[in-house]
């Protein structure tokens, strides 16, 4: 499958979810409580990246695009429009970066939208990061909680070698006028945000793979407890984190 067929497939699923939830008001606002405790969750994980001269623009960028509660619908709507131009606008590597965006994309909706239905079958007594806790348990899908993982990074790899291809960075500014008429300029926004952050942390030595290291030993550590480990430890670590980010 191409690559215009793969984004267009990819929204077609995300916009689905979205109808899904503006039906079904409860499912929409346990969803968006699952996104917003999410998003607090990365920035109380990361509180010492944030704060970090060198990694904190980028933990910063994975939390506004990767991590965050955002609507994203308007960025979306530009990828399903633009799918076909894309690829004779950008070259190929661009359009790869994008590619794994919408695939990743579809993949963080749906398994929100699961952590949203089983959010509602916890009891609305219970804290938030015990409701948390035992939706996580109650979605499983461990092998899918990897894959989204590996794509973060991937994603973060991508951007990170897209700066190392000359010329690109004045391509991409070049870019910025066509790309907005065309409808392109979410698109536009992410990849010359993503291009800045990375390209800047990848001029010091090691900082890329620091900072990819750091994401995916902590991500990990978290998906094992959140799986393996005992109800209230994992209730307690989930309260203690989302405490940092306050």
């Amino acid at each position: 499958m191409d690559a215009a067929h793969t984004i267009r497939d990819c929204i077609a699923d995300v916009n689905a979810l979205r109808l899904h939830r503006a039906a079904d008001a409860p499912l929409g606002a346990a969803v968006a409580r699952v996104k917003t405790l999410q998003a607090r969750r990365f920035a109380g994980t990361y509180a010492d990246l944030m704060n970090s001269p060198t990694l904190g623009p980028a933990a910063l960028f994975f939390l506004q695009e990767l991590y965050s509660d955002r609507d994203y619908s308007e960025r979306d709507a530009q990828f399903g429009r633009i799918a076909g131009t894309l690829q004779t606008m950008f070259p190929a590597s661009v359009v790869e970066t994008a590619v794994a965006l919408a695939v990743l994309h579809a993949q963080t909706e749906a398994l929100d939208q699961d952590m949203g239905r089983a959010w509602l079958a916890t009891p609305d007594t219970a804290s938030d990061a015990a409701r948390y806790a035992a939706a996580w348990r109650g979605v499983g899908q461990r092998h899918a909680r990897q894959q989204q993982l590996e794509r973060v990074l991937a994603m973060g790899h991508d951007l990170a070698r897209l700066t190392r291809k000359p010329g690109l960075r004045t391509m991409l500014r070049m870019m910025r006028k066509p790309a907005h008429a065309a409808g392109m300029g979410a698109l536009q926004q992410f990849l010359e945000s993503g291009f800045d952050t990375f390209g800047q942390l990848a001029r010091q030595r090691g900082a890329v793979e620091q900072f990819l290291a750091t994401i995916e030993a902590r991500e990990r550590l978290l998906m094992d407890q959140l799986f393996d480990a005992s109800a209230v430890a994992c209730e307690t670590e989930l309260a203690r984190t989302l405490g940092q980010a306050r």
